[in-house]
């Protein structure tokens, strides 16, 4: 009761528009110096907060700290909620950038480092994820941050959902992308999915090297019954040089259904579970 008793009395010390350290504009503020964080850090231990337990006053039920589950909950939910109704990037405007790149920063923050070399860590990445975000898409281009088509009225491509599948045994990494291509009329649009092969190594502790192999081609809907085409990566001889076959990214925030990465040209994705 002595340790809760003073963690109260502290954090109402904290609050106190007398406490020179006070600073209610500075978003930082609760931080206020080292020297108490570490003192409000060791009071703080006797509440459980790591087991997520949230610390209350004696003198009410409001909570003084939130539990870092709680917090990821909320950080998430912020993400999503800015990335949405942007048409996975493609409609995002610079001030849809800044909000995206703010928001995915503090989820990184509250997340920690992500390490990929432990099992757990690496099963994470198991699995079929959608793709609800690109910065590069903002470029107005299907190849993002890389050359590729431009969307819009150029060309009559539209762009569907876009999927990773990873397997961590075979470590397969495929991006899948759905196309809709536009035809003369009267002849419907022609669906198709395009899936590109890679495989992907590990280096370090969160940074993923994907390296191309083959793009296998699939129509849908009405041409469904056609095979599908495999077209094999170019010899290096015939590639141009900016087109080396590889990719880098970090994984700056992964849990079950949710993944932020980072690639080598700056690009922010956001991913769910599919």
């Amino acid at each position: 009761m002595a340790s809760v008793l003073h963690l109260s009395l502290l954090f109402s010390q904290i609050q106190s528009p007398q406490n020179p350290s006070y600073n209610a504009s500075d978003p930082s503020f609760i931080t206020f110096n080292s020297s108490r964080t570490e003192r409000f850090q060791r009071r703080s231990r006797s509440c459980n907060l790591k087991n997520g337990v949230i610390c209350k006053s004696s003198f009410s039920d409001i909570p003084l700290l939130e539990s870092k589950d709680e917090l990821i909950g909320s950080l998430k939910l912020k993400l999503l909620s800015s990335v949405s109704g942007l048409n996975r990037g493609l409609a995002a405007s610079e001030d849809d950038l800044r909000q995206a790149e703010a928001a995915a920063k503090e989820l990184e923050y509250a997340g920690g480092a992500v390490d990929l070399s432990t099992i757990d860590g690496l099963d994470k990445l198991q699995g079929r994820w959608k793709l609800v975000y690109s910065s590069a898409f903002s470029s107005r281009t299907l190849g993002g941050s890389r050359p590729g088509p431009p969307t819009g009225r150029l060309l009559p491509i539209n762009l569907g959902q876009v999927f990773q599948r990873i397997d961590i045994l075979s470590r397969d990494f495929d991006n899948i992308v759905e196309l809709e291509l536009g035809a003369p009329w009267p002849l419907p649009p022609v669906e198709l999915t395009a899936s590109l092969a890679h495989k992907f190594v590990l280096i370090g502790t969160n940074r993923i090297k994907i390296t191309f192999e083959k793009t296998t081609v699939k129509a849908t809907g009405n041409l469904s019954q056609l095979p599908p085409l495999d077209i094999p990566r170019l010899p290096d001889a015939f590639r141009p040089p900016s087109n080396t076959g590889t990719g880098e990214f970090d994984v700056t925030y992964l849990d079950s259904d949710t993944r932020i990465t980072r690639g080598d040209r700056e690009e922010l994705r956001v991913f769910v579970i599919a």
